[in-house]
This record gives C-alpha cells, sequence and structure tokens, in this order.
C-alpha cells in the first residue's frame, strides 16, 4: 500500500493511522424508517436522532477516569435519562458499550449502526408487543474515551486525527504526545517513547530491535504500571510478562505470511503496550462509571423495568464490570436481563470458577455467574473470521507461545492458556458447562434458558471485513440484532 517512494517519517505517521477503524458505509437514503412508532417512543430532547428516523437514544460519554463529562450541550445525560425512567412507562432499558478505538464521532457512528439494525427487526419488535403489552424501550450507548487521541468534542463533528490544524507539530513530538495519554505521560514515559519513535523513523523495520529501543520498552513498560500475572488475572494483566524482544520477532514472523499487513515492525511491542492499558482503562470504566450508572438507573426503574446490556470488543470487559463492581469496592449490582457479549476481547477463561490450566484459580469475572448477575440469558458470539481477535489478541498476551502456531492448532476441546472469548467462546473445566451451537439466521428461533452461557459460532455470518481487523466490526447486521432481540424476549417469557 505504501509503494516504494515516501519518507520513513511518512510511514510511521501512516502506520499510526492504520490503527482506526475503517469509515462505515453511506447509509441508503431510500430506506424507510425503521421503527414502530407506537413501541419504541422518541423524546423531545435534543439527544441522538438515528437519520431517516424519529428516534432518539442517549449518548452518556465518561472521561478516562470513569467520570461522567459536564460539557454535553444537551446536559448531563444520566440526568436525562433518568427523567424518562421516573416519568415514562418504560418495560426494558438496552445499553450498549462499544470497545477500542472509539472516540466521539466513532462511537456514535457504531451505535447508530448497531440500533439501527436492532430497530429493523419488525418481527421481532411484534414478538415483543404480543408478549409484553405496553412494551417501551430505552436505548442507551456509553461511551468510554477508548482513542485518546481522537475528537472527544461533544457536539457533531468530524472525526479529527493527525495533526490539529492550528500549527504543524513535529511527527516525533505529536507521536510522543498521542502515546504518552495513552500509556504513561510522565518524563520517564515520554523519554522513552521519543527514542523509539526516533529509531522508527530511521528504520521502521530493523532486522532486530536495536538496544536502545529494547531498553526504551522496558523502561515504557515499568511507567505504565501494568504488569503481566497469568491467566485469572485483571484483563490487561491476564498474559506474560512483556517481552519487546519476543513481540517483535513474533510480529516480524508473522506479518510475512499475513497479506503484508504490518503488525508495527519496530513498534510492535508499543501497540502491545497500548492494547494491554486500553483494557485496563476498560475495566476501570466498568467497575466504576458504568457500574454506578447501572446501579442508579435499577434503582430509578424499579423491579418493573428489564435491563439488558451488549458489549461489543473491549465493551464486553465494561459490561462484565458494570455487573460485578470492583471487587475489593463495591457489592454486585441487582442481576440483569440479559447479557450479549459480541465478539469480546477478552480471556476466555473470563467467567469460570477453575480455570483447568491453574487450578484453583477462577477467571477475573467468574462472579458474574457465581452471583447470579444475569437473570436471563448470556450469549456470547465468536467467528474464526475475526482476525483482530484470533491473530493478533494472543500476540499480545503472549507471543513467545504464538511463534510457529495459530489458533487453528487448538479447538475447543484443546484450549490454548491465552485466547479470546470472541474466537473460542467461554471456557472451563468439567463443572463450567456453556452451551455451544450456532448463530442462527435472522427467523429462527433460540431456545434459550434462564442464566445460562451459550457459546454461538459466528462463522456464516460474522465474516465480512479486511485488513488486519477482519469480520470484528461485523456486527451491525440482522442475525446479530434478532440475536438480541431474542436474548431480551427470552427474559420476558421467564419473568
Amino acid at each position: 500500500m505504501w509503494g516504494s517512494e515516501g519518507s520513513n517519517a511518512d510511514r510511521l505517521f501512516f502506520l499510526c493511522l492504520l490503527e482506526l477503524p475503517l469509515p462505515p458505509p453511506p447509509p441508503d437514503p431510500s430506506a424507510p424508517p425503521a421503527f414502530h412508532p407506537n413501541t419504541i417512543r422518541s423524546h423531545e430532547m435534543p439527544i441522538e436522532t438515528l437519520p431517516d428516523t424519529d428516534f432518539q437514544y442517549y449518548l452518556i460519554a465518561f472521561d478516562a477516569d470513569g467520570n461522567e463529562r459536564t460539557d454535553d450541550p444537551d446536559g448531563q445525560m444520566s440526568d436525562r435519562v433518568t427523567e424518562v425512567l421516573a416519568r415514562e412507562p418504560v418495560t426494558d432499558v438496552f445499553l450498549f458499550c462499544h470497545g477500542w478505538l472509539s472516540d466521539i464521532p466513532a462511537s456514535r457512528r457504531q451505535y447508530r449502526r448497531w440500533i439501527r439494525a436492532v430497530l429493523d427487526r419488525r418481527e421481532d419488535l411484534a414478538r415483543f408487543e404480543e408478549i409484553q403489552p405496553g412494551f417501551y424501550a430505552l436505548a442507551v450507548g456509553l461511551h468510554w474515551p477508548s482513542m485518546p487521541w481522537g475528537d472527544y468534542d461533544l457536539e457533531a463533528s468530524p472525526l479529527s486525527v493527525g495533526f490539529d490544524g492550528a500549527r504543524p507539530h513535529p511527527p516525533v513530538a505529536h507521536l510522543v504526545d498521542r502515546y504518552a495519554r495513552r500509556i504513561a505521560d510522565t518524563p520517564t514515559a515520554r523519554a522513552a517513547l521519543e527514542t523509539i519513535f526516533n529509531a522508527a523513523i530511521d528504520n521502521i523495520a530493523p532486522d532486530t530491535l536495536p538496544r536502545a529501543v529494547r531498553e526504551a520498552y522496558h523502561v515504557l513498560d515499568r511507567e505504565s504500571g501494568l504488569y503481566g500475572r497469568g491467566v485469572g488475572a485483571t484483563p490487561s494483566g491476564d498474559r506474560d510478562p512483556f517481552d519487546p524482544e519476543r513481540t517483535f520477532i513474533a510480529a516480524r514472523r508473522e506479518a510475512l505470511s499475513f497479506g503484508g499487513f504490518s503488525w508495527g515492525g519496530l513498534l510492535a511491542p508499543l501497540r502491545t503496550l497500548s492494547f494491554w492499558k486500553m483494557k485496563d482503562r476498560a475495566r476501570q470504566f466498568g467497575e466504576n462509571g458504568a457500574f454506578n450508572l447501572l446501579a442508579n438507573l435499577q434503582r430509578v426503574g424499579g423491579d418493573q423495568v428489564r435491563f439488558h446490556l451488549m458489549g461489543h470488543s473491549f465493551g464486553c470487559i465494561v459490561a462484565s464490570a458494570a455487573l460485578t463492581g470492583d471487587p475489593a469496592d463495591a457489592s454486585p449490582n441487582r442481576p440483569v436481563n440479559s447479557l450479549l457479549l459480541a465478539q469480546g476481547a477478552l480471556s476466555h477463561w473470563s467467567y469460570c470458577p477453575d480455570i483447568p490450566l491453574a487450578p484453583g484459580t477462577p477467571g477475573h469475572f467468574h462472579s458474574l455467574i457465581a452471583d447470579r448477575l444475569v437473570a436471563g440469558p448470556i450469549a456470547i458470539t465468536r467467528s474464526k473470521w475475526d482476525t483482530a481477535l484470533s491473530k493478533w489478541y494472543p500476540l499480545a498476551a503472549s507471543a513467545a507461545g504464538w511463534v510457529g502456531r495459530s489458533m487453528s492448532f487448538y479447538s475447543t476441546a484443546n484450549p490454548p492458556k491465552y485466547a479470546a472469548l470472541g474466537t473460542l467462546g467461554a471456557s472451563g473445566g468439567p463443572d463450567f458447562t456453556p452451551v455451544d451451537g450456532n448463530l442462527l439466521p435472522a427467523t429462527a428461533h433460540y431456545p434459550f434458558e434462564p442464566g445460562v452461557i451459550y457459546n454461538l459460532d459466528g462463522d456464516e455470518f460474522i465474516r465480512e471485513g479486511g485488513g488486519p481487523q477482519g469480520a470484528h466490526n461485523d456486527l451491525a447486521r440482522p442475525e446479530v440484532a434478532h440475536l438480541m432481540w431474542e436474548a431480551a424476549l427470552a427474559s420476558v417469557n421467564n419473568n
């Protein structure tokens, strides 16, 4: 894609842009309004309106510390949502949690696609109305800053990446600013980043990792405050200790056999550190901001309002932590009615009580199951076409174990030490028995039971996408939307 010309600085800048999600296709202007006006009602507030409809949803934005932002031009969104819950006959609240690499414009695009796909399921809406007279749904999207250099203006604005338009920054200084905000913003960390980026400009894909760069990576790892503690640890610690040399070698070998895509050459260890840091932020936001918001909405809604959570990628960490809270400081929330974990970027051992490869060690979110924090079904999608999870997730967790093997070497009967939920589904020992099945066509019925985990193979449907992410973001489709409706409907049938 780069061709044979251009400076290394240009290549370095382009490499950083590879982390951005691809823009969505433009909406079809001829598409009819996709909502049932007698079932899902709009409000007079200028919140987030889906294109070509008058349906509105609420986008509640949080800062990097997990505090709700107060600069929304529409006011404090959590107050608006609680006002609706207190005033209107809401029966069901749907909370959506996005994943990595989402600033405000990107999260808006994702939620518009996802919620539109859900609303387009008119047959499911009709079934819900039949089963639940007076069905009245409220949709809420949670935003957490998972792409620190992006556009975090809550006013409608285009995605802003690169130079800020005021005056150009030197490439290295600009990149140091970006990654310091992501990993560790200390003088020592900035000096290490400067060493790494200067070396990358000189040669972005050397044959060996320079000694000065290797030492800079170790400094950056210490400054980040993240530690690899093995299976069962927090989402950011659920990995082997950081080894920049092995990460560099593994990424270089894999890139040669992956259509020419570069995981980063000399910057591969940096991408790995930023990956872990965003996993940690997802956990912290879930345990604090999302946990407190959910508890407050449940308190206001009372026992008559059902709650349904949907997470994607790192958003599955957010959704899980929003239920369990901080193990050291908080009591669990009351149960929600259904949980959809779509292509989850967290450990496949996360929910089991005893990890077979580490006897006596539970998965980090095992209390979600032990404390029965989901009254209805827990639906998990997995797909072999999701290369972000099947290739890059295990590489980030264990570069040494990745060399010479791919996820195709493993199976659900022979699970690896490190793999993503969105690749294998939920794994565990003989006392942990999720139900394995397939993601079904949008016209099929799921025989869901309350409190049961379902690993659903989505290879037939979650398969579109290219580049390093593969089908990781291929979720705004009728089969996934139907799955969400079916999980929510099961909770109504079991009331």
